[in-house]
């Protein structure tokens, strides 16, 4: 018989969210996982069977919450920019996302918090206005 999780499924999954913000999907490897957690490797797998399955977690609960925070917004650039492409489940999570989150994420926004990510100030540089 298997012992009880002795710990916070959400806590592990905030954590674990933090570092795919970090790092992004493809940079965050399970060690980093390993370590922004505090759980052991086998326990990660065995809760959430891969990293991948971590990261739905993770994105499934900014799409259940309807969070807003630029924490959020960073992971979904996380997931539009290296998962939605070539993932339909992500793909899918993504659009119900961007469901309810309108106006917040037009391309505007999203395209300001990506420069604002990387530190870019564009110099003389009036955004454009998004078409509805």
């Amino acid at each position: 018989m298997g012992r009880n999780r002795t710990f916070d499924e959400a806590d592990v999954i905030a954590k674990c969210a933090s570092a795919f913000r970090s790092n992004g999907y493809e940079g965050t490897s399970v060690d980093d996982l390993v370590e922004a957690s505090g759980l052991h490797r086998g326990s990660l797998y065995k809760a959430f069977g891969s990293k991948r399955g971590l990261f739905v977690q993770a994105l499934g609960q900014i799409a259940d919450s309807e969070s807003d925070d630029d924490d959020s917004t960073d992971l979904l650039l996380v997931a539009l920019m290296e998962l939605a492409p070539r993932d339909a489940e992500i793909s899918a999570i993504v659009s119900r996302i961007l469901s309810y989150a309108q106006p917040r994420h037009t391309a505007t926004s999203l395209g300001a918090r990506l420069l604002n990510r990387a530190d870019l100030k564009i110099p003389n540089h009036t955004p454009a206005k998004d078409k509805p």
